[in-house]
């Protein structure tokens, strides 16, 4: 068995670095900083906590602006103590004006962050990965894991090899065959398991005591989470430095939505921005939709569910951060809603066909909630409204199968083309006239 841990010492913390302790969620007992995750007297989760005076005294929006074109120029705000960071290019992706889906759905000032494009996997989790494994080098981890419903999976295998760390990670085995591909392509041990997310999940808090691995999601768990704030903070900084109004964002361990809004928070404490109200809804899809369910039924806690639906990635039945996700929407006056997989399907079909944007079941999910939101009167049409796309439709091109229209095949004739054409046109006249009605 390869030796998990190298024989240097640990890089804990240096004098430069701005994060402080690990803090329970429940109580604040405080930790140091190590590879845990969980309180040992609540068995809630731990999460970094920093010093902002500090902070506030390194950064200012032109030391942001002039830093790298990556998650790294908001470094101070992220749990890695030295600098020897792993940039791949992580971050700085597109805030997308809408105009086209916005018109459709009745909206002036929609936008669109599509992570769609991010670098080096083509998913939000490139930036929680490029923490957690620059945080394990630092912890002298050399084998680094995870468990994965898909896009965490590729980031992981992909950061490793650049990085030159062993992985090994833990997949369902009736993931999308695009993700199963783009993981196995940057040759790391793949574990397909019989089993759902969590099933998978429990399995690799088992490995991760028995062989000391650095587990992204389970030991290094509060250094990863940290990465998914930089959509906060980008978001932020690519509207002028202002906070929006409203953002709609997908919720799987509720982890990625309620960090958009530390990021917020965190820019506002340390001066970069004005404080205001930022109204947070959450979409789930209907077939595992725990806390979206716990919102509609007014519950302060989630009930876990066996997830049956097309979007895997965000299909965790017992999220550990749900709970966190139902306080942020009430406390923001916003909601939490969830599709089902024919609209999740008509939400991938609606993005792309307005807006040029290709996601998948996740990003799909979010315009299906964000589409029911405005129709429900739960979105000023007026206010600036982000709506947060987590990864690549090319992953997930199983979903859309058999929902799309079919090449038109033709002899390479004018007079075929011509008939093929007005053929075109007719079908395309009447798909306009069902929108309308």
């Amino acid at each position: 068995m390869t030796q998990a841990i190298a024989t240097q010492d640990p890089i804990i913390t240096s004098d430069s670095a701005t994060f402080t302790k690990l803090v329970s969620k429940e109580g604040g007992t405080e930790y140091d900083l190590l590879p845990i995750n969980i309180c040992e007297e609540t068995f809630a989760p731990l999460e970094v906590a920093y010093d902002y005076d500090k902070i506030r005294h390194q950064v200012s929006r032109e030391t942001i602006a002039a830093g790298p074109n990556s998650i790294w120029r908001y470094r101070p705000f992220l749990p890695v103590a030295t600098d020897n960071v792993i940039d791949v290019g992580t971050g700085m992706t597109p805030l997308v004006k809408s105009t086209r889906l916005a018109r459709r759905l009745g909206l002036k000032n929609l936008y669109i962050k599509n992570d769609a494009v991010n670098m080096p996997t083509l998913s939000f989790k490139d930036r929680v990965v490029s923490v957690a494994l620059s945080r394990a080098r630092e912890f002298g981890f050399s084998t680094v894991s995870c468990a994965s419903t898909g896009n965490l999976a590729n980031s992981t295998a992909a950061i490793a090899a650049h990085a030159g760390l062993e992985c090994c990670v833990f997949i369902p085995s009736d993931l999308e065959a695009g993700k199963v591909l783009g993981t196995l392509i940057y040759n790391p041990t793949v574990m397909a398991v019989k089993g759902n997310y969590d099933q998978v999940n429990r399995l690799c808090s088992e490995v991760a005591n028995t062989y000391g691995w650095g587990f992204v999601n389970i030991n290094l768990r509060p250094y990863y989470s940290e990465g998914s704030k930089t959509l906060g903070f980008e978001v932020a900084e690519q509207l002028g430095w202002k906070l929006p109004d409203h953002i709609v964002a997908p919720i799987a361990s509720g982890s990625l939505f309620t960090k958009i809004y530390k990021g917020f928070q965190e820019f506002v404490k340390v001066g970069l921005v004005q404080d205001k109200p930022v109204r947070c809804s959450g979409a789930q899809a209907e077939g595992c939709s725990p806390v979206a369910q716990a919102f509609k039924d007014g519950r302060d806690f989630i009930a876990p569910v066996k997830p049956n639906t097309i979007a895997k990635s965000i299909a965790i039945g017992n999220p550990a951060d749900g709970v966190y996700a139902l306080e942020l929407a009430h406390k923001t006056g916003g909601n939490i809603e969830s599709a089902t997989d024919a609209e999740i399907i008509e939400g991938i079909k609606l993005l792309a066909e307005t807006e040029g944007i290709f996601t998948e079941t996740a990003g799909g999910t979010t315009i299906a909630v964000l589409k029911k939101l405005v129709e429900a009167g739960k979105i000023d049409p007026d206010e600036t409204t982000v709506v947060y796309i987590t990864g690549n439709g090319l992953k997930t091109q199983e979903a859309v199968q058999g929902y799309i229209s079919e090449p038109l095949t033709i002899e390479a004739k004018l007079d075929s083309f011509e008939r093929a054409w007005e053929r075109a046109q007719t079908l395309e006249r009447l798909d306009w006239q069902q929108v309308l009605v």
